[in-house]
């Protein structure tokens, strides 16, 4: 049965296997992409605002910080610089929620790969800690690869980009995952994320 994600949720997910370190990159594949979802993507993209969460209530607030205290407890020996972890934790949260995604779901896709490192580079030339490849640069951006190293551009285009795919394949997030890797239709980088997601979920207390 396909699994699939609706916009703006998360879910309970099963996976076959932990995963110990970073996947291989796949090659992410050139869209031909509609006018008006190119417009889309490059607006997203354009969009400069500082990535500060903003909050509708004191409820939302707590729950954040509950989010945030918890994941920075998790990510605290592979960023073991406070401030970069913070800065890092804040622009995710602010970019997966943005596209749309569960935060855990971006903190897992960054796992399998780049193992959270800023400056990965995969065999296939993918950049950063989501990996993008540099031709998306040109398709919705300004051009310049070496933004792909900048933290908040990097996220910011992964997220834009699966939030895309996740739609093209109508909330199959199975489906969508392959395509971001460029491996539509094989399990292993599906499995693979979905299994690191579950490392990172939240679950409040109470």
């Amino acid at each position: 049965m396909a699994l699939r994600l609706a916009p703006w949720t998360g879910g309970v997910l099963l996976a076959l296997a932990l995963v110990t370190g970073p996947a291989q990159a796949g090659n992410q594949k050139e869209e031909a992409l509609s006018d008006s979802v190119r417009l889309a993507l490059a607006n997203a993209i354009a969009d400069a605002r500082p990535p500060k969460p903003t909050f509708r209530n004191e409820a939302a607030r707590a729950r954040y910080q509950a989010w945030f205290d918890e994941m920075s407890r998790r990510l605290a020996k592979r960023l073991p610089d406070l401030q970069t972890r913070t800065e890092f934790l804040e622009t995710a949260w602010y970019e997966a929620t943005r596209a749309g995604l569960d935060p855990g779901l971006v903190l897992g896709l960054i796992q399998v790969e780049s193992a959270y490192r800023k400056y990965a580079i995969s065999i296939a030339g993918a950049r950063g800690y989501m990996q993008v490849m540099p031709f998306w640069t040109k398709a919705i951006g300004d051009g310049d690869r070496r933004r792909l190293f900048h933290m908040q551009t990097n996220l910011r285009y992964g997220c834009a980009i699966l939030r895309m795919y996740i739609d093209m394949e109508r909330g199959n997030l199975y489906l969508a995952l392959g395509r971001y890797n460029g491996s539509r239709g094989k399990p292993q980088y599906p499995n693979a994320v979905l299994a690191a997601w579950k490392k990172w979920e939240f679950h409040p207390a109470g």
